[in-house]
């Protein structure tokens, strides 16, 4: 037997274990060498970054070993649906750079499932229970005691027809009547203890209108639909290992008896992504939405992808942190800080760097000329050769920053500070002369004088000097809105922490989220001043203002008020603050 090479070994080793099992089901055959995955978001929100996780592995396995991914919306609950997010989930998956070979729907097979559920009836194997679903819960038992039989467990199949059909029809009112699976009330699996798998909804659905009344579970709907689209590796998250092997069952049922060891959907689990100072869960983030505690579904602090997207992240950056991470079957609380610093890794690959002044105060060179102004060429991107330059003018009077001025400064203080010598960024080395105060005592402007030989290209352009700083010209900027994002929560896992707060004092979903938001998540400066480049700067824009960090341009910015969200700072300065 031949020996694999150094790369093929490194190769296997790189694999995760669903692309392992995908190369072995490859190997022996299974559904006919055919790979088709799923990616089956119910379309009740807008997608956060861990269905980014589930989008990279469903169209990521499809995509590497030559198959296909399907989109298939799981609207089985009229209630909570939307085109809105239907909508939304499309741009969103497009934008992590996926595409789809078909778009499905589980109401596409609403007639499939409800002849399946009539078939289970004549069977035997399922009935319509009138309970309540207090009752139905009450006799479900516990892992380690039996349930008990519903009274309706034994009704005739052609009575359960009939009230089936009442139930669509739209003569029963919700709650008043189910339909179960007949499975096994003793089974170890509380799964099997004859679940739900029809109820009514009388709401209208999006796309069948008042057609039904009748709508099918999840679990019903899932491995059913899985098989109806010839669907081979359904993979999902490890909430459904218990859920298999009813899968697998309903799945048996469907087939009508026929062998499908060899093609059939086979359901393989992995770890969710779950993220420090990050709160997932749609139904949170709707109320977050709906009680305008943030910006709407796309508020740059929200953990969705529409919110990343806004706040600049890109989405090879959500890539690279996911592939990072990886997949196991266990789980964890990743780190939000290696999210960051995959966001930095590959914005700085991209982000075209310009000057910009969040706080400004006025520096006057007072040995420049009066009226000359300088144009200096500064590169787009150090890593990408190919981004080219742009132009940013040099006067006599400038914007710094007012943290990089100091009058009675410490020792190691390499920035502005009477007697002492810093380079402006691109341009000259000055030394500080002194400055000017208002009545108040504040610093309202700073006098430097400039060496004319300390320009780039000129005999003193070397000499050395340990501070540089990033500067505008007074006449050739324009003023913008600057917003600096911080993290929501204020607790590392406010998932259990919202658990806590509503058990141990009775706080709704709301009152916990409220104790638990960061009040410094989103500060606001109107008076900032950026590059005249950025003028014709489009929404999206990825940009670094140097020394200060990444940002892009806001969706609503515009030529007449520009506006910028922080996406990140250049190095992780958040976890050193606040240990």
């Amino acid at each position: 037997m031949a020996e694999l090479n150094t790369a093929e070994v490194q190769e296997k080793k790189s694999l995760n274990f669903i692309e392992q099992i995908v190369e072995k089901d490859l190997r022996e055959g299974k559904n006919s060498k055919r790979i088709q995955t799923r990616f089956p978001p119910e379309p009740n929100g807008y997608l956060h970054i861990g269905h980014a996780k589930a989008i990279c592995m469903d169209f990521g396995i499809a995509q590497k070993y030559g198959g296909v991914c399907y989109l298939r919306f799981d609207d089985t609950n009229p209630t909570k649906e939307d085109i809105e997010y239907v909508e939304a989930i499309k741009e969103d998956i497009q934008w992590l750079g996926y595409t789809w070979g078909k778009e499905v729907y589980a109401s596409d097979y609403f007639p499939q499932l409800w002849d399946f559920a009539v078939q289970l009836i004549k069977e035997g194997k399922a009935y319509i229970d009138e309970q309540s679903s207090e009752a139905i819960a009450a006799q479900k038992g516990t892992p380690t005691q039996a349930g008990q039989e519903s009274p309706y467990r034994n009704r005739p199949a052609e009575e359960s027809l009939a009230l089936f059909e009442s139930m669509n029809r739209g003569e029963v009112e919700e709650g008043k009547m189910v339909l179960r699976a007949k499975i096994d009330m003793a089974s170890p699996n509380m799964h099997f203890r004859d679940p739900i798998i029809y109820r009514v909804v009388k709401a209208p659905h999006h796309r069948t209108g008042t057609t039904w009344k009748a709508y099918p579970m999840y679990d019903f709907a899932h491995g059913q639909s899985d098989y109806f689209e010839g669907v081979t590796h359904s993979i999902c998250t490890l909430e459904f290992v218990p859920h298999r092997p009813l899968y697998d069952l309903f799945v048996d049922w469907v087939k009508g008896g026929q062998d499908l060891e060899d093609n059939r959907p086979r359901q393989y689990e992995f770890n969710k992504l779950n993220l420090s100072y990050t709160l997932m869960s749609k139904r949170n983030l709707l109320v977050l939405v709906k009680e305008k505690l943030v910006d709407g579904w796309d508020d740059p602090r929200m953990p969705t992808i529409c919110g990343f997207r806004r706040r600049g992240y890109s989405p090879e950056s959500i890539r690279l942190f996911i592939d990072k991470i990886g997949y196991t079957t266990y789980d964890a609380l990743n780190d939000f800080a290696l999210l960051e610093s995959a966001v930095r890794e590959d914005l700085n690959t991209r982000a075209t760097r310009v000057s910009a002044v969040l706080d400004p105060i006025k520096l006057t060179i007072t040995n420049y000329p009066e009226g000359q102004v300088e144009e200096l060429e500064t590169i787009n991107n150090p890593e990408d050769p190919t981004a080219g330059t742009h132009k940013i003018e040099f006067s006599r009077n400038l914007w710094i920053e007012r943290e990089d001025f100091m009058e009675d400064a410490p020792k190691k203080y390499f920035r502005m500070t009477p007697g002492q010598e810093v380079r402006l960024k691109s341009a000259y080395i000055v030394k500080c002369t002194g400055c000017r105060k208002d009545e108040a005592g504040n610093v309202v402007e700073v006098f430097a004088e400039y060496d004319p030989n300390t320009r780039s290209g000129m005999p003193d352009a070397n000499r050395k000097v340990k501070g540089t700083l990033h500067w505008l010209s007074q006449d050739h900027c324009l003023q913008a809105e600057v917003r600096l994002y911080d993290r929501l929560w204020t607790m590392e896992n406010p998932r259990d922490t919202l658990a806590e707060l509503s058990k141990e004092k009775g706080y709704t979903a709301l009152e916990a989220m409220k104790e638990m938001m960061n009040p410094n998540s989103l500060k606001v400066l109107k008076t900032c001043y950026v590059e005249k480049f950025l003028a014709d700067a489009r929404p999206y824009d990825y940009l670094q203002f140097q020394r200060i960090g990444y940002f892009n341009v806001d969706k609503d910015s515009t030529p007449e008020h520009l506006i910028f969200n922080k996406t990140v700072s250049l190095k992780d300065t958040w976890a050193k603050a606040n240990k």
